[in-house]
């Protein structure tokens, strides 16, 4: 069993700077479709993920065995590289529709079906504070989106729809991380990665319009070299988190990420407010994302067995 170095305080600060560029991302990637759409913007991510994972596993001679690839565990990357790749796609048509502060509450719904998904699969079972949790959960995804009831449900518009991808986004995130989980026992976390980089860059290519930086403008270049490079920093701090702190204690504190979105939002629309449209939020709405960070931290810290 891994055991965690101890070091806290440096396994919160990895934490926090994870949650600060994911709360960023989504802001940075609607003013990137902009000028780009949503297929080769993702196209770009892989494709320098996949060059800079490889540089890294080249070095230290962890590129994966592919002769591993059959079987079950061949089954299992294909879900895994169809799950995250999907998502990365979905999730980019939801946020074009959407605000990223609607976008980054509602893909919170990612962790909580690979939970559900782990109760059904894997046969495991939560505890009464896990249920509560995610009762909160459900609560709060409603509140937050009092004030577009009408708009949600009355008519199929561009907002019902962007919801609706970053919903599917979410489950698609979650067959990933499912297969993931099984897949650990044959490769690392790195060469998982690397497999699913390099194999969605073939498969996006005949939707990929490569030319398309060649019409960015210097905001543009900076938002996409900042998306490129947001996933593997945040991923790796993620990852070097593990290492110091308990997965749940890192899972929780992660779950302030649409919080961090929506202050980024309102900082930007203040400073400028023609730039990007932030979401209307009353205080049920404001309730309801403190309810989505409450459910998701208490369903996290409370994985572990009651003693």
């Amino acid at each position: 069993m891994h055991t965690v170095s101890g070091r806290w305080k440096l396994g919160l600060t990895l934490s926090l700077t994870t949650a600060l560029l994911w709360g960023i991302l989504p802001i940075a990637l609607k003013g990137l479709l902009q000028q780009m759409d949503a297929v080769t913007v993702t196209w770009y991510r892989f494709l320098s993920a996949a060059l800079i994972v490889f540089i890294f596993l080249a070095l230290r001679g962890r590129l994966p065995d592919w002769r591993k690839l059959k079987g079950s565990i061949g089954l299992l990357m294909l879900i895994a590289i169809l799950g995250l790749g999907a998502n990365y796609v979905f999730y980019l048509f939801g946020v074009e529709l959407i605000t990223p502060s609607s976008a980054q509450v509602m893909i919170q719904a990612a962790p909580m079906l690979m939970l559900v998904g782990s109760l059904i699969i894997f046969k495991e079972q939560f505890n009464r504070w896990q249920w509560l949790g995610f009762a909160a959960f459900v609560i709060g995804l409603t509140l937050f989106f009092n004030s577009r009831f009408e708009e949600i449900f009355e008519s199929l518009g561009a907002y019902s729809i962007g919801l609706l991808w970053i919903f599917i986004a979410a489950i698609v995130w979650a067959a990933y991380a499912l297969a993931q989980k099984q897949l650990l026992n044959d490769f690392s976390s790195n060469q998982i990665m690397f497999v699913i980089y390099l194999t969605c860059v073939p498969l996006l290519a005949p939707w990929t319009e490569v030319s398309q930086i060649t019409g960015l403008d210097g905001l543009g270049w900076f938002l996409l070299i900042f998306c490129c490079l947001n996933t593997l920093v945040a991923y790796g701090a993620f990852a070097e988190a593990l290492a110091h702190w308990e997965a749940s204690r890192v899972s929780a504190l992660l779950a302030i990420t649409p919080l961090l979105t929506i202050f980024f939002m309102k900082v930007l629309e203040y400073f400028y407010p023609n730039y990007l449209t932030s979401e209307p939020l009353n205080t049920l709405s404001l309730v309801g994302a403190g309810l989505v960070v409450a459910g998701s931290a208490v369903t996290a810290l409370a994985g572990t067995k009651e003693k």
